[in-house]
């Protein structure tokens, strides 16, 4: 419970004694799809702990910007009496991610973030999209009333058939993808954070897709956290030139490219590679920002 009376719903997963690492769930998603890194946290001696965002899951809906988000993260990171932590976001969870980094400073030992979607105001990263995925950014920045119409009732259908975003999201369009929605596991464990994270309705997913569609109202180059990025060329769901851009925008950020991997199948793939990236400076001292 946070000081304003909200819910913020968390689940954890890993080793309970591990090093923390707050994860962020991709668009439209939830703290379940965390399940998906379970075994490598397990294996690296990770504590992930999954936050719902505000009206995703069981958090309480509230309109928040970016900016915000970090807000939340520090209350929630107090009330669990950790101190400093790692931040991990997937896909649509970047934006709050970087949020994250930009406002906390040396609270945070490092960041990482898988397949992470950019800056939807850069025009031709944004024109790289599918024609749905356009649309939808598009329409939540020009006609925000029609958009929330339209989600809501896109809202409903995925409740019951959540496996109807991942052709929404383009997973069908990569081999790498298509593999690894086979497997029944993966694929009941991103349904079942599909279907939570609408839970309460599609509130929390609309006003998000507003502010996913709208420049960011923080600024990447002035990051000074310890920041890798990772990213599909098989990726037919985020185009892999926003994660170029952000890696050339924050200063000192590394980047792997994989040239086998798509949106879904690297962070299954890969997990404990990304969670070793972050342990590296888990134990280290401070980041501090550099002096002018």
């Amino acid at each position: 419970m946070l000081r304003d009376g909200r819910r913020i719903a968390i689940a954890e997963f890993g080793t309970p004694a591990g090093t923390p690492v707050l994860y962020f769930h991709g668009f439209p998603a939830s703290r379940l799809e965390a399940q998906l890194v379970h075994r490598a946290a397990v294996d690296q001696r990770v504590r992930i702990l999954a936050l719902d965002r505000p009206g995703f899951g069981c958090s309480d809906f509230q309109p928040r910007t970016l900016a915000q988000w970090p807000d939340d993260v520090v209350e929630v990171a107090d009330a669990l009496h950790v101190e400093r932590f790692a931040v991990l976001g997937v896909s649509g969870g970047a934006p709050f991610t970087l949020a994250c980094a930009a406002a906390l400073g040396s609270r945070i030992s490092a960041l990482a973030i898988i397949a992470g979607l950019g800056m939807t105001s850069v025009t031709e990263d944004l024109a790289r999209f599918d024609v749905i995925a356009r649309w939808s950014f598009q329409l939540a920045r020009s006609a925000p009333a029609l958009s929330r119409t339209v989600n809501r009732a896109l809202g409903v259908v995925l409740r019951w058939r959540p496996e109807l975003l991942d052709t929404l999201l383009g997973a069908g369009d990569s081999p790498p993808d298509r593999e690894v929605l086979a497997d029944p596991q993966i694929a009941a464990a991103l349904a079942a954070a599909s279907r939570e994270a609408l839970r309460a309705g599609s509130e929390g997913a609309s006003h998000e897709l507003g502010l996913l569609a709208r420049p960011w109202d923080f600024d990447v180059a002035s990051i000074r956290v310890p920041c890798h990025l990772w990213h599909g060329e098989r990726d037919c769901t985020v185009p892999i030139e926003m994660t170029r851009r952000l890696a050339a925008l924050i200063p000192g950020c590394g980047a792997t490219f994989l040239a086998d991997e798509g949106h879904f199948s690297l962070p299954v793939r890969h997990a404990e590679r990304v969670l070793r990236t972050l342990l590296q400076h888990a134990q280290s001292a401070p980041h501090r920002p550099a002096s002018n």
